[in-house]
């Protein structure tokens, strides 16, 4: 009797490029060189500006099976964003979604801190990142592991701050971009604009806060443990030591 073997779940390989392509360039050019009356019109122009964020995320989740907590909120943002556009809503609650989201990632991770899983060891110090076994070894062994689990718990405070500061930032730069009617030619062209410089201005500030925070467990691992970077983190090689 012929066994049938398991599907193979393809290893899913990140795409920063095609990611940045889909879901922020190719909608906020439909939005705004699209939404005129000659072209595919106000309410045309969104849906279809939609429809690739929407699809591409969907793709992802399909296809690599794996349940992404980021992605579902993007999913939601979009359909929300959808939403107050359609049914013409006032664009305050534009603002308010923008600021909404990160605000509720924030949220999770202070709260992730009475649990017994902080978001910081699910999203930095975990083994796949990480020597996790050696460096809690080591802790122990210089009696540092209270210590540690304070700079860790610092450093996920840190990490919530930075999904707050992304909604405060959101809702200013909603609130100044955004201000025609919802279903509007202009509003496209304005979710257009906000789309595009919500990059620069959020994301990359937020990035360099989020190094920022790596930076500072890695400094808080080799003050208190003395293991160098190769010994602390996976697929880091060691330099070639010299022979004579």
């Amino acid at each position: 009797m012929n066994q049938t073997s398991p599907s193979t779940i393809p290893t899913h390989k990140p795409r920063p490029m095609v990611d940045l392509l889909v879901s922020i360039v190719i909608p906020s050019v439909i939005l705004m060189k699209l939404s005129g009356e000659q072209d595919l019109g106000a309410t045309g122009a969104l849906i279809t500006a939609l429809a690739f964020p929407i699809a591409w995320g969907m793709y992802e989740l399909v296809k690599f099976r794996k349940f992404n907590f980021i992605a579902l909120l993007g999913l939601i943002s979009v359909l929300l964003t959808g939403g107050i556009g359609l049914l013409e809503l006032d664009t305050q609650w534009l603002a308010i979604k923008e600021a909404a989201i990160p605000g509720i990632i924030g949220l999770a991770v202070i709260i992730s801190t009475k649990t017994r899983y902080p978001l910081i060891k699910t999203l930095i110090y975990n083994p796949k990142i990480m020597q996790v076994e050696k460096i809690e070894k080591r802790l122990k062994e210089s009696d540092n592991t209270q210590k540690f689990e304070a700079r860790l718990l610092m450093g996920t405070y840190l990490l919530g701050g930075t999904f707050f500061f992304s909604a405060v930032m959101n809702y200013i730069l909603a609130t100044w971009i955004v201000v025609s009617p919802a279903g509007s030619a202009e509003f496209n062209e304005e979710l257009g604009q906000l789309t595009l410089l919500s990059y620069p201005m959020i994301a990359i500030p937020s990035m360099i806060m989020m190094m920022a925070i790596f930076y500072f467990l890695w400094r808080t691992i080799n003050g208190l443990t003395g293991l160098k970077m190769a010994e602390a983190f996976n697929n880091v090689e060691q330099p070639e030591k010299k022979t004579d």
